[in-house]
């Protein structure tokens, strides 16, 4: 990977539907050129696709919240996971290092559906309590 492939991947990933064209003019190629290095791109994993960058507020969920869980000893990452999709709120979470066993990026209505939420999760007894953040602005966004 070259400094004009990190330039396209940077390009893309402000505008997935920036044309080849576009691209090209930018970083001193032809069309057909930076398609070439995208589907290099693309074939060896670097780049893993495109996506619609949605405004959830938009669409009813104004409250974005970071929720770390603390799980009952012995639970395992299977049913960690399972727990979590069972909840449409949860945008994304990860297994991580520290005090928290997960951390869930979650998206609810208002503070109140997040409080319910919350409880919601802590029902089955796997999770044996929270801590939140709720996020306030974005500063940086790389749309990874």
């Amino acid at each position: 990977m070259d400094a004009t492939d990190r330039r396209i991947l940077s390009l893309l990933s402000e505008d997935g539907r920036r044309t080849y064209d576009d691209i090209g003019r930018r970083v001193k190629l032809t069309a057909p050129s930076v398609k070439r290095r995208v589907d290099r791109l693309l074939a060896e994993g670097a780049l893993r696709g495109f996506t619609a960058v949605i405004d959830h507020a938009a669409l009813g969920a104004a409250t974005e919240a970071l929720v770390e869980l603390f799980y009952r000893p012995g639970t395992t990452l299977d049913e960690v996971a399972k727990t979590l999709r069972e909840h449409p709120e949860v945008s994304e979470a990860w297994s991580v290092t520290g005090e928290a066993d997960a951390i869930a990026r979650v998206r609810t209505a208002d503070n109140a559906d997040l409080e319910r939420l919350i409880i919601d999760l802590q029902r089955n007894g796997l999770v044996v309590r929270t801590r939140s953040q709720v996020v306030l602005s974005r500063l940086v966004f790389h749309g990874e």
